[in-house]
């Protein structure tokens, strides 16, 4: 059982939210959340230490506080949010091959948690319906998020050879949305208008926040190993998720949605690497078996309602409904105030030249 745990990432929404329930937590001594600034979030009764995993000094930090459990959330999805391509990449290979170097050496260092993606699997219109989690994708990502959890999970691999007596978990999430975290795949559905792939309608599958965390809790605290895929139950199609945001669409060939993404990227609204758009043509799925049966995890959300959750917490793009009702009502009765004036004037205006003629053709006829 974890006595004192080390959680990397604290910064980040998902890192912070598993540090302070980790440290809520009776069976918990002691909680050291790292990260390079401080978190801009309650972190709880967690404690808060400035260290770049990137920098050896992180070995210091796991014999200093005798970190029997590290969880490692620290692995970046969106590039945006780690300052571009080359930081997301640099924090989340080199930042890991860093951090399994010092627990390597760390004579505590007892379990390894390690939060990783489905996106390893890729998309292409090959793919097996489900993966389960001894598959392997079919194209490897050869950018972005899902290439770098490949680079990680290889390293976690390598670590695991080098010390058998580290029990390892690994997580490989479906796309976590929520109302509060802020993802590519929540970029891409907060845009005002929602660029589609023409003649493809792709299946995914959504973990809430909420569940994210939870399940991170249990696998810090319990004796799992291995590779567990998570996801909530079922799958949404893009058009069905479209339609939950209620945000009109535009379809797209599915060649220029790489040059959008590069016009949303510059504007600062979303940046999806080639793999993504690939998950918005094709799709994914993955098998949660080994999540109930090994695992023992229920998600509390099911794809369906935690996207809805999220969608509910976007600004509407266009006025409500009543609102425009309301307008179009006003500029109707504006309208027709101003016809019947200008009819109500004409006739005024004829009638009293009719008058002004019949008196001329009686005066002088």
């Amino acid at each position: 059982m974890a006595r004192t745990v080390l959680v990397t990432g604290v910064s980040r929404h998902l890192g912070g939210l598993a540090a302070r329930a980790l440290a809520a937590d009776p069976s918990v001594d002691r909680v050291v959340g790292v990260d390079v600034i401080p978190p801009p979030h309650s972190i709880g009764s967690a404690e808060f230490v400035r260290a770049d995993i990137r920098n050896p000094m992180i070995g210091r930090i796991l014999d200093d506080a005798e970190v029997d459990t590290v969880v490692h959330m620290n692995v970046i999805a969106t590039p945006t949010l780690a300052g571009g391509r080359a930081p997301q990449k640099e924090i989340n290979v080199i930042g890991t091959m860093q951090l399994l170097g010092a627990c390597q050496k760390s004579a505590s260092v007892r379990r390894l948690v390690v939060k990783s993606t489905s996106a390893v699997y890729g998309a292409t219109p090959r793919d097996p319906a489900m993966f389960t989690e001894d598959m392997a994708a079919k194209r490897i990502p050869s950018s972005g998020y899902g290439k770098d959890s490949i680079e990680v999970e290889g390293y976690v691999r390598g670590f695991a050879r080098r010390r058998p007596d580290v029990e390892i978990l690994t997580l490989r999430f479906a796309n976590v949305v929520g109302p509060r975290i802020r993802t590519a795949v929540t970029d891409y559905f907060s845009l005002p208008v929602i660029p589609v792939p023409m003649g493809f309608d792709a299946r995914l599958q959504f973990m809430h926040e909420q569940d994210a965390v939870a399940a991170t809790v249990q696998a810090t605290l319990g004796d799992t190993t291995g590779v567990v895929n998570l996801a909530g139950d079922g799958v949404l199609t893009v058009f069905q998720a479209v339609a939950l945001t209620k945000r009109p669409f535009v379809l797209i060939p599915k060649a220029a949605a790489g040059p959008i993404s590069t016009v949303t990227k510059r504007l600062g609204l979303t940046d999806f690497s080639p793999d993504q758009l690939d998950l918005l043509a094709y799709g994914r799925g993955i098998d949660t078996t080994l999540m109930r049966e090994r695992f023992g995890f229920e998600p509390a959300f099911t794809s369906r309602t935690a996207f809805a959750d999220f969608a509910r917490s976007l600004s509407p793009v266009l006025p409500a409904a009543s609102g425009i009702d309301a307008a179009v009502a006003g500029a109707v009765g504006s309208v027709g105030s101003a016809v019947g004036s200008a009819v109500g004037e004409f006739i005024d205006v004829t009638t009293r030249s009719v008058d002004q003629v019949t008196a001329w053709t009686r005066r002088d006829h």
